[in-house]
């Protein structure tokens, strides 16, 4: 596929998504939206993508934010389709079935914070900073960065960073919980790489059911302890299961199909 602002790469079946915007250090617009939108719709159904990695063009930026410029003249009702927009299509990233993996290389800083909280795991380079800096700007977070940050690291740190626009390093990242790791840049890709190819080694059917159940703990209307019961049940009746259970009792190593 081909794209205006982003670049897609896919090796071993790991699909690597690299925002293409350096000129604007990687900002978030409506055409990244629609286009990550395109991407994921065919993540979800193509067979032959295990896994996902984000990142962006560069080594200064993963995404600083969104394009201010685009939307300083909106009004109230544009302004709520856009943050509907962001919402939608961050969904889809953090309800996939299948692992994304943000690999944080530079400024993760509003929308693009909010774009790596989106993702299941976040693995950051050593120059990475994170931030929610939109109490600047006269706004509020528009892209579920008041929920996530808080899912994350609490609600007293998560209303702290909110409220001041402070901007963290990536150790004081890990330290809270933000991120899985922190890596030299030049170790980035690779590590989420080698990452990848360890869950993708598991039950696809059975890495899919714990990303559902773990989101349901967050979920409106959603109780987490009801749908663990039930994907549990599932997989008993999943392909994979029975290739995980005869592998173990044979001694060897799985070899999942994904059904």
């Amino acid at each position: 596929m081909t794209f205006e602002t982003l670049l897609t790469d896919i090796e071993n079946g790991i699909l690597t998504v690299t925002l293409n915007r350096p000129s604007n250090l990687n900002a978030l617009n409506t055409r990244v939206f629609s286009e990550l939108r395109v991407v994921f719709e065919d993540v979800y159904e193509n067979p032959d993508i295990k896994s996902v990695i984000i990142t962006g063009m560069g080594e200064k930026a993963f995404a600083a934010g969104a394009d201010i410029k685009e939307f300083s003249a909106y009004d109230v009702e544009q302004g709520k389709h856009l943050a509907q927009t962001g919402h939608d299509v961050f969904f889809m990233i953090e309800r996939c079935p299948k692992p994304v993996i943000a690999a944080v290389n530079g400024f993760a800083l509003g929308g693009g914070c909010e774009l790596a909280m989106a993702c299941h795991l976040r693995v950051a380079s050593e120059n990475a900073r994170f931030g929610q800096p939109e109490v600047n700007l006269g706004l509020t977070p528009g892209y579920a960065g008041t929920q996530r940050l808080v899912q994350l690291t609490g609600k007293g740190k998560a209303l702290e960073l909110l409220m001041t626009a402070d901007m963290i390093k990536a150790d004081e990242a890990l330290r809270l919980g933000l991120v899985n790791h922190v890596k030299p840049l030049s170790e980035l890709h690779r590590f989420c790489y080698e990452l990848l190819e360890k869950i993708n080694s598991k039950s696809p059917v059975a890495v899919g059911g714990v990303i559902e159940c773990v989101n349901a703990y967050f979920q409106e209307g959603e109780d987490g302890f009801k749908k663990e019961v039930q994907v549990f049940g599932d997989c008993f009746g999943t392909e994979d299961f029975k290739e995980g259970t005869t592998a173990f009792m044979e001694k060897r190593t799985a070899d999942f199909p994904g059904k």
